[in-house]
């Protein structure tokens, strides 16, 4: 077994919310407007993060050196990623508070109940409201939205809207005009 690895990942665990002295010292207890410093953070455990990026002092990454974060992208409060598998946001994505994007699962066909796992990817501009599951190997396209507390087991359409459990298309997303400038912007 690699040691260094387990020893990363015992540390990162630690400093993603698990109830030890150093979780309370480097990442939860954060001020919220300290994207930079969670940004590090992850950085130093090997997630792949984007600038613009904010991190929630509340979410919590499993494995991180799984994790890419596309620039100004958002984990909201005590969401939870758990990067067995490669789990890659794209840029402008929301994550909404509560959602779980989980890369793994069991294989209960087996008695002996193997670990499976596989990738989630979450295209540019997407929308992730409150309390979402995505499953194991889906990928969210484009500037989709998946509503509150839905469950996507299957890939999500580019410029969809689905809801429920399990997710079902809902409508198609468009989008009344292209920003031109930040909002609140002048011209």
């Amino acid at each position: 077994m690699d040691t260094s690895k387990t020893s990363v990942s015992r540390c990162w665990e630690v400093g993603t919310g698990t109830p030890t002295r150093y979780g309370t010292v480097l990442y939860r207890p954060s001020p919220r407007v300290l994207h930079i410093w969670r940004r590090m953070l992850l950085r130093m455990f090997g997630a792949t993060v984007g600038r613009d990026a904010h991190p929630s002092p509340a979410a919590r990454v499993w494995a991180p050196w799984n994790l890419t974060l596309g620039q100004s992208s958002s984990l909201g409060e005590f969401v939870d990623v758990y990067c067995v598998a490669p789990v890659i946001i794209g840029r402008n994505v929301t994550v909404s508070q509560y959602t779980f994007l989980c890369t793994a699962g069991h294989d209960y066909r087996d008695a002996r109940m193997p670990l499976t796992s596989a990738k989630i990817i979450i295209g540019d501009g997407v929308w992730l409201c409150a309390d979402v599951f995505i499953a194991p190997g889906v990928t969210v396209g484009e500037g989709a939205v998946v509503g509150a507390r839905s469950s996507a087991f299957k890939d999500v359409p580019p410029w969809t809207v689905v809801a429920g459990n399990p997710a079902r298309e809902i409508g198609k997303r468009e989008l009344k005009k292209e920003l031109t400038e930040h909002p609140g912007g002048t011209s």
